[in-house]
């Protein structure tokens, strides 16, 4: 079926430059010539994803050779690497991490040859980092519980702040953030990377172009793979002290991406869910194992095996992408594992969300499903637009993926085939990339791709939402979390 006019697919004029689009390195012209003086990084937090995503495309360290495919830690669990170099527009002048022996291998094995020396700052000399190297901007890549301290401090020394989603974990912390934007001549801007995809930009466009009218309802029914969705559950995340649960650490992916969609804010939430696929209670626990059997027993374990995605125990510090130690985070002795009592956040559950605008939104993920992706429909005065993506856990694409169906109320519906892109998160991560370390182009502009420290504060606050609705049994306001005034609009008279 042939793409309707005027909804141009992603391969066609976007108004992307196709340098841009491609997964490929940024080109050695744009580096030569790269518009202006370069910007000043420090980067707090060396995780996987803080030096995947940002450090090594701002040394213009190349992952030439790796693809999506790649049966690794970063295409399973998606930290974004890919072969950008934005060496040409910004230079990397410090790094901040709680782990030393993590930050000095960082030194010593992934600075090219022949870098300055970049210094290295424990957490308690933030300020002395930001009086020290003078950076125009702070990318803060550090746990999600510690992102509020870090944005604070940037903003009250005026230093513009990217933040990897969540922008933080608690509604009180994206309080208190907006509050200090506010007073700051620095801004926030958050990295959710999901409205970069191609097939999320075409759906953008359909909407804008008013192809289902006015958007109703959005039903969004999201899995997480049996690999990937139990990683969580062996790390940090699965404390909510630390992520404020998997509702904030992963669903305000999912959360921005609908508002997004309907150009929205949320208001009020009302979830259902629990922990059934983890923790002491879980019915896949091996009976009877001690800690020396159960990963032979697992059946977990066994469905990851030679993937790498489970660490095979806690006889040394566990390492992450590069080779980089976890020498504080995840030392020798110290085995996660996925039935461990002190894991206290669901692992699935089942949203209804009203927005400012009278529109409605229903949301469930699970995360342990035997394919990752998802099913999304968008509903309008007009018609429908459909989605469907999923692949199984050793990444073969399921029957059907990729594809966006428009379905108007009255009329054939059209399939919009979307073009395939390499780069980390399906090629969403490059061109995030670009518009954060040179600049948004006219798509970007006119899709208000690049999301601000308000958007990410609402889905901070819609992911605890769910969360206390679960535990309290009752609908949550939004913008009572965020202690801001709600719309006093009714929904009838809101167009």
């Amino acid at each position: 079926m042939s793409t309707p006019r005027e909804y141009p697919s992603d391969s066609g004029s976007s108004g992307r430059n196709p340098d841009v689009r491609a997964a490929g390195p940024v080109g050695t012209a744009d580096r030569a010539d790269p518009g202006g003086p370069r910007r000043r990084y420090a980067v707090v937090g060396l995780s996987n994803r803080g030096v995947a995503s940002f450090v090594r495309p701002l040394l213009g360290v190349s992952v030439a050779g790796r693809t999506d495919t790649d049966n690794s830690d970063d295409s399973a669990l998606g930290y974004g690497a890919s072969a950008d170099d934005f060496s040409g527009h910004g230079e990397l002048v410090a790094v901040l991490d709680i782990d030393r022996a993590r930050a000095d291998t960082f030194a010593a094995t992934i600075l090219p040859p022949g870098h300055p020396e970049v210094p290295i700052y424990a957490p308690e000399q933030f300020d002395d980092m930001v009086r020290d190297v003078r950076p125009d901007v702070v990318i803060v890549t550090s746990p999600d519980h510690s992102h509020a301290r870090y944005i604070e401090a940037a903003l009250a020394a005026g230093v513009d702040v990217i933040s990897e989603k969540p922008m933080v974990a608690t509604a009180a912390d994206a309080a208190r953030v907006l509050e200090a934007e506010r007073a700051s001549a620095g801004t926030v801007r958050v990295t959710h990377n999901l409205r970069y995809t191609a097939r999320h930009r075409q759906i953008k466009r359909m909407v804008l172009a008013g192809a289902i009218g006015r958007p109703l309802h959005v039903n969004l029914d999201y899995h997480v793979d049996i690999r990937h969705g139990a990683s969580y559950f062996l790390r940090w995340n699965r404390e909510r002290a630390n992520s404020g649960g998997l509702t904030i650490h992963k669903s305000t992916h999912h959360l921005d991406l609908i508002s997004w969609w309907l150009a929205d804010a949320p208001s009020t939430v009302y979830a259902v869910g629990g922990r059934d696929y983890y923790g002491p209670q879980s019915p896949h626990r091996p009976e009877g194992a001690v800690a020396a059997q159960m990963r032979e027993r697992d059946p977990y374990y066994l469905a990851q095996r030679g993937s790498g995605t489970f660490h095979d125990g806690a006889d040394e510090a566990r390492r992450g992408l590069f080779d980089l130690p976890y020498e504080v985070q995840y030392p020798a002795g110290k085995d996660l594992y996925l039935y461990d009592d002190e894991i206290d956040i669901e692992d699935h559950v089942a949203t209804l969300l009203t927005f400012a605008s009278g529109a409605t939104a229903a949301y469930a993920v699970d995360f342990s499903s035997p394919w990752e992706g998802y099913r999304a429909t968008l509903t309008g005065t007009h018609g429908t637009i459909e989605v469907f993506t999923g692949r199984t856990p050793a990444g073969e694409a399921l029957p059907g993926s990729g594809q966006v169906t428009h379905r108007p109320l009255f009329g054939p519906a059209e399939t919009i085939d979307i073009e395939s892109v390499s780069g980390g998160h399906d090629g969403a991560d490059p061109l995030m990339r670009r518009d954060l370390f040179v600049g948004p182009d006219s798509e970007s502009e006119a899709l208000r791709l690049g999301a601000s420290a308000r958007e990410g504060a609402l889905a901070v606050a819609a992911g605890e939402g769910i969360w206390r609705s679960i535990a309290e049994r009752r609908i949550v306001d939004v913008a009572e979390l965020l202690q801001i005034p709600s719309d006093p609009t009714p929904h009838a008279t809101r167009r």
